[in-house]
């Protein structure tokens, strides 16, 4: 979407960089105390979100950026911005890094470094429990009746657009919102027939609106999502190398499990 997604609702991190051996001895740089302003939507589930139970943000994001500065001997500060306006934000050094489920993309690296991919997933098509019109993208596609619910440039968008529809992205079909909850709401609403999501925040929801939601189809792409900084920032390097540590030690795996398959919404 911003961001991306993975199969059969399993999250499938990428090759560890550094054996486990070699994670444990390698030193990682030193920050020395260093503030680093971190930014994200907080309307990703799992990935980042606001519980509803104690109003706390948190998720997968939040527990790999904190673990992340812990190891390079930095303080995190967290902020919240829109998604339409994040990636901007960081590029004007608003703040140091960014996330929100980014995914890596051409374009926007000449906007932004990026960090080495954190995980990589795939999207699916999410529905209605009693859905029976279409079951994968080209029977939806087929009915000219039927739309998708979609977050303004995002991946989830722009597949929408170029692997279900006709590639217009002015297509009326489409439906767009300014976050992801506001296009669940309006497919259990009936005021949209589809909503694309990687299978893991597809689980959340289907979790947390049990016998409302389901997932059809297969995946529809691939992506790698990364953390964002500023052309030129002297995070990313750092950032790197507490990733391949963090990836080799299966620290990454544990949050998988953690947000993937034990979180219940």
């Amino acid at each position: 979407m911003k961001r991306g997604f993975f199969g059969f609702l399993v999250l499938a991190v990428l090759s560890a960089m550094v054996s486990p051996v070699a994670a444990q001895t390698t030193k990682l740089p030193d920050l020395k105390g260093q503030t680093i302003i971190a930014v994200t939507e907080n309307a990703y589930t799992p990935l980042n979100f606001i519980d509803p139970k104690t109003g706390k943000p948190m998720g997968w994001e939040y527990d790999a950026v904190n673990e992340i500065a812990k190891r390079l001997n930095a303080k995190v500060v967290w902020k919240v911005t829109s998604w339409d306006t994040m990636i901007q934000a960081v590029r004007d050094g608003q703040f140091d890094v960014g996330m929100d489920g980014i995914t890596i993309t051409d374009e926007r690296n000449q906007q932004v470094d990026f960090s080495a991919p954190d995980m990589v997933r795939q999207q699916l098509m999410l529905v209605r429990a009693d859905e029976k019109r279409f079951a994968d993208e080209k029977t939806f596609a087929a009915n000219s009746k039927l739309l998708i619910g979609a977050q303004a440039g995002t991946t989830n968008f722009y597949v929408a657009v170029y692997n279900v529809l006709d590639g217009d992205e002015s297509n009326p079909r489409i439906k767009l919102f300014e976050t992801f909850g506001a296009s669940v709401q309006a497919l259990l609403a009936g005021d949209v027939d589809m909503v694309l999501m990687d299978a893991a925040s597809s689980k959340g929801y289907i979790g947390a609106y049990p016998n409302k939601l389901k997932s059809v189809g297969g995946p529809l792409g691939t992506e790698e999502f990364g953390f964002i900084f500023k052309k030129g920032s002297g995070l990313v390097v750092p950032f790197n190398a507490a990733i391949a540590a963090l990836k080799a030690e299966g620290f990454f795996d544990r949050l998988n499990t953690k947000w993937f398959f034990e979180y219940k919404p």
